[in-house]
């Protein structure tokens, strides 16, 4: 009996010695957890039959060091979740590991090829149903302008003007600024404003289109505090029609613009158009989502990334390329965004590391190594006594 003993031993820590060999060679490994082989006595009634090896269980829920990478694709989840993944044989797999890529079709796929999971994000920002994510590859067309903000001072010190307003004459106004407005084709227009003083508490601003004269005007009134009165609502601006494009107007809403000491100033002049624009690159947010730029420096969120989390994520089964599939003992997973829910937020350009503990493990190492060796002891000095015990007979 002793000798099945001491050999239950020596197979329980070979197990033990696999796993330590395994947390070793993975030390480097982005996303693995490290694992450990425990160990229980065995009996038969009260008979001892030396020991068993549980089976190697990793410790998913200490989580790695964080690498910055730089790499506008990689990313690590800080906190609870995995990624999600559809293998190319079809089998969801849920990783630690972020590092990401577009394939030849526009698919965001992990390190190995397998379609990344997410939600389709519609214009008006509503998730959709879960599923591959695509990228947009083509160009992203022009948006015409229709609506600008401007805010800023008019300067109470402005003396009234007298002389009617002439855009080529800088007497005749107290103020400009320039800001642009892109038609239906994308092209860009200088959409001027003249700002002239024509009484105490009243700015009037004249319009001019890349050296065009609007007719329309808007009277600006300012009460004894410098605060804006009106116009109360945005003013609607009639920009004509741009050769090959169709007719442009925009909405400018001047609220904030004040009438105080001091000089004339500027803080906002922005319209909401844009020329069209080449993709130039592909990102990812702390949220998970999947945001396109463009060469025009539009950026688009196309989708948000999935992120898994289990009930019991412990009983995770593993699998090769740093993965996880689903097990009874697991639980279904739970779906959710980055930041939501139990879901950790990401840490862009970075990735997890290993959280093998290489020191600890090369004393689990040698204190293997003495058991293993306490274990052929047994057996040597089991077969000294037998030998002993058949010359006596």
């Amino acid at each position: 009996m002793s000798f099945e003993i001491a050999l239950s031993g020596i197979n329980a820590v070979n197990n033990q010695l696999g796993s330590i060999s395994d947390n070793i060679s993975n030390s480097g490994t982005y996303g693995f957890k490290s694992g450990r082989v425990t160990f229980a006595s065995a009996y038969a009634g009260s008979q001892a039959m030396g020991v068993n090896a549980n089976a190697n269980n990793q410790n998913i829920g200490r989580s790695g060091g964080v690498v910055s990478t730089g790499r506008a694709l990689d990313a690590a989840i800080d906190g609870r979740g995995f990624f999600v993944s559809k293998s190319v044989a079809g089998a969801m797999t849920y990783s630690r590991v972020g590092i990401f890529n577009t394939d030849k079709d526009g698919y965001l796929v992990d390190n190995y090829g397998g379609r990344m999971q997410g939600y389709a994000k519609s214009d008006a920002g509503a998730l959709g149903a879960i599923g591959d994510i695509q990228i947009p590859t083509g160009n992203i067309p022009a948006k015409p302008s229709d609506s600008l903000q401007y805010t800023g001072n008019m300067s109470s010190g402005w003396a009234v003007q007298t002389i009617p307003f002439d855009k080529g004459t800088n007497q005749s106004f107290n103020y400009s600024n320039v800001s642009n407005v892109y038609d239906s084709l994308g092209n860009k227009h200088n959409l001027t404003q003249y700002f002239c003083k024509t009484a105490d508490s009243t700015v009037t601003v004249h319009y001019v289109l890349d050296g065009n004269p609007l007719a329309t005007t808007t009277d600006l009134k300012f009460d004894t505090n410098g605060k804006l009165t009106a116009p109360a609502a945005t003013v609607a601006l009639n920009l004509g029609s741009p050769a090959g494009a169709s007719p442009l107007s925009v909405a400018v809403d001047y609220t904030g613009t004040t009438q105080f000491a001091g000089e004339a100033s500027t803080s906002r002049s922005a319209s909401n158009g844009y020329a069209p624009g080449a993709r130039t690159g592909v990102s990812l947010g702390e949220n998970g989502e999947v945001i396109v730029s463009y060469s025009n420096d539009q950026k688009m969120t196309v989708a948000q990334l999935a992120i898994a989390n289990f009930a019991n994520e412990n009983a995770l089964t593993a699998g090769s390329q740093t993965s996880w599939q689903e097990s009874a003992g697991s639980g279904a997973p739970l779906f959710s965004t980055a930041g939501s829910s139990m879901a950790g937020k990401l840490a862009t350009g970075s990735l997890e590391q290993s959280n093998v503990d290489v020191t600890a493990e090369l004393v689990s190492l040698m204190t293997a190594q003495r058991n293993y060796q306490a274990n052929t002891k047994v057996i040597s000095a089991e077969n000294q006594a037998m030998q002993a015990l058949m010359q006596a007979v």
